[in-house]
């Protein structure tokens, strides 16, 4: 398949025009780019223009998905200021700060208090059970949890013009929380936020992975589109709580994925009861079975439910994940379970994960 150029592109969205006349092209208000035979678009606008962009948005869409090459197309409009407009194809190997990095996977949810960062540390942690190398990714910079998941102290030393990664229980990570103070308020817009993410993704020394986990912010926007726009993820896994409201949420967060061709590696139903520490009993509190029955109905892997109990809280808190307090107990080897079982779903040119030098 022959490379996608910058004529092929702007010979598709030649002779759009925004509401006012503008030559799209010349507007300087698009941001295009190539990830593979994957093409993104972003057209910068505000809420109250948005409505009148939609059928441009939608005309843009269609002639780039018509272009050969290009399997997938995806165009936005966003409210944030984006980088300055490049309109040129990028490979994803050129110059890629992961590129020693075997997979990158997107651990996510619609919405936040689902316990998705609980969850990726211990996925990470039955990841390194199966003797890979592994890393974190705390994207989530308003909220950062992992220094407190992994008990993490102090500043990240430099490497160069570089930061090595935190390293805890076997693990590679890096968080907005060991870079600044605790109680300092994250007052950022979408554009530093996506920044800072890049920052610890491409200035952060990650060395030979065979994994890295990206804790995702919640939700489904411009930080969410960038991650998956701008980074060679092999899948996510979506994290959601049995509840409707959970789900209506984890929906939006796998549609959002599948827009921008990233495969789903399957839904984990998180906190699927509480058992009672007094007297072992199963309490479904917030409901039981809903993202099984989900992942059926939209045809997606249900990779297993964790239940919610008085040890997992207390393991989170304390800094010593359950996976590597008790790895050999029944919550940790229901996430060493779900662990292999994302691995396994890696599609096959993806799946080798041999010993990373």
């Amino acid at each position: 398949m022959a490379e996608l150029s910058d004529d092929m592109l702007r010979n598709a969205l030649a002779g759009l025009f925004l509401p006012d006349g503008t030559d799209l092209l010349d507007s300087g208000r698009i941001v295009l780019g190539v990830v593979g035979n994957r093409v993104n678009l972003s057209i910068q606008t505000s809420p109250a223009e948005a409505p009148s962009l939609a059928a441009l948005r939608d005309q843009a869409e269609a002639r780039l998905r018509a272009v050969p090459g290009i399997t997938s197309a995806f165009v936005v409009l966003t409210a944030e200021t984006p980088a300055p407009p490049k309109l040129d194809a990028r490979p994803a190997s050129k110059n890629d700060p992961l590129a020693r990095v075997r997979h990158v996977i997107a651990v996510a949810s619609g919405k936040g208090g689902v316990g998705k960062s609980t969850t990726t540390v211990n996925l990470a942690l039955g990841m390194a059970a199966q003797g890979l190398k592994v890393g974190v990714l705390d994207a989530d910079i308003y909220g950062p949890s992992l220094p407190t998941l992994l008990g993490l102290h102090g500043k990240p030393a430099a490497e160069g013009r570089k930061l090595r990664p935190m390293q805890a229980y076997g693990l590679r990570a890096m968080s907005m929380g060991v870079l600044v103070d605790a109680e300092t308020a994250m007052v950022w817009r979408g554009p530093m936020v996506m920044s800072a993410i890049t920052q610890m993704m491409a200035d952060v020394e990650w060395g030979a992975l065979d994994v890295l986990l990206v804790d995702m912010p919640p939700g489904t926007g411009d930080a969410q589109l960038a991650l998956a726009q701008g980074t060679r993820l092999s899948g996510a896994v979506i994290v959601s709580t049995p509840q409707d409201l959970s789900l209506i949420d984890a929906r939006r967060g796998i549609a959002m994925f599948r827009k921008v061709d990233v495969p789903i590696l399957g839904i984990v139903e998180n906190m699927a009861h509480f058992i009672c520490p007094d007297c072992g009993s199963r309490h479904a509190i917030f409901g039981e079975g809903g993202a099984q029955a989900e992942a059926a109905r939209l045809r997606v892997p249900f990779l297993g439910a964790v239940p919610l109990t008085m040890e997992l809280r207390a393991a989170s808190d304390s800094g010593q994940p359950i996976t590597a307090r008790d790895p050999d107990g029944v919550l940790g080897a229901i996430y060493q379970r779900i662990a292999r079982s994302i691995l396994a779903g890696l599609s096959p040119e993806r799946r080798a994960l041999g010993p990373n030098p």
